[in-house]
């Protein structure tokens, strides 16, 4: 049974994955932009903390979150985690390559590493795809991590913490498939249709 529960898995995640692929190449680059109510900085550590309706914003990639602490390394890569109300979770939002569609999510924490550049959603874990506003696809999990680079994202239904079973949650998957775009350009194929004399056509 487990063996056939990983060989489903494996498929929805290919299917998922072939959909969700190419978010904007260009974010990893960006500067992070960041609002918050209250901001505390380490200098000696290079870690800054933001605290109260935290904003983060890096190219089209947006997190949100009440907590966020960001550290940096001498080259300028950047690990941001994040945490949400109790109760609550934080919310991320990106746009795909070229598309008019969004890969969104919420989770209870978030890891974002701007060098591997991925983003792990642990807890109560969702992820989203958007064609325009309508919601096609969705991915709920215990953890969920984003592979920006490879396109290949992983979903865990367990919690990390060992013993801790009431934070597991099973997998869960909804894939619609997409419209396809032979359909809309083939012509519709009715009843021949004749002028009416009223209409001015031909006479009888």
């Amino acid at each position: 049974m487990k063996i056939k529960l990983n060989i489903l898995l494996c498929l929805l995640a290919a299917v998922f994955t072939a959909q969700m692929a190419f978010a904007e190449k260009a974010d990893r680059d960006k500067p992070m932009n960041v609002e918050a109510d209250s901001l505390k900085h380490d200098d000696q550590q290079q870690l800054t903390t933001f605290t109260g309706k935290v904003l983060m914003t890096k190219g089209t990639l947006v997190l949100k979150a009440a907590k966020m602490e960001v550290k940096q390394d001498s080259q300028g890569n950047q690990v941001a985690r994040l945490w949400a109300e109790p109760g609550e979770r934080i919310f991320f939002r990106q746009k795909r390559e070229g598309v008019n569609e969004y890969t969104e999510g919420e989770a209870e924490t978030a890891v974002y590493n701007s060098q591997a550049n991925t983003l792990t959603l642990t807890q109560r874990a969702e992820l989203r795809l958007l064609r325009g506003t309508v919601v096609a696809d969705r991915i709920q999990g215990q953890q969920i991590l984003v592979d920006n680079n490879t396109e290949v994202f992983s979903v865990d239904g367990k919690s990390n913490a060992a013993g801790n079973n009431a934070g597991s949650q099973r997998v869960k998957a909804t894939i619609t498939p997409r419209p396809k775009t032979n359909e809309a350009s083939a012509p519709v194929v009715g009843p021949a249709l004749k002028s009416s004399p009223r209409t001015g056509g031909d006479k009888p």
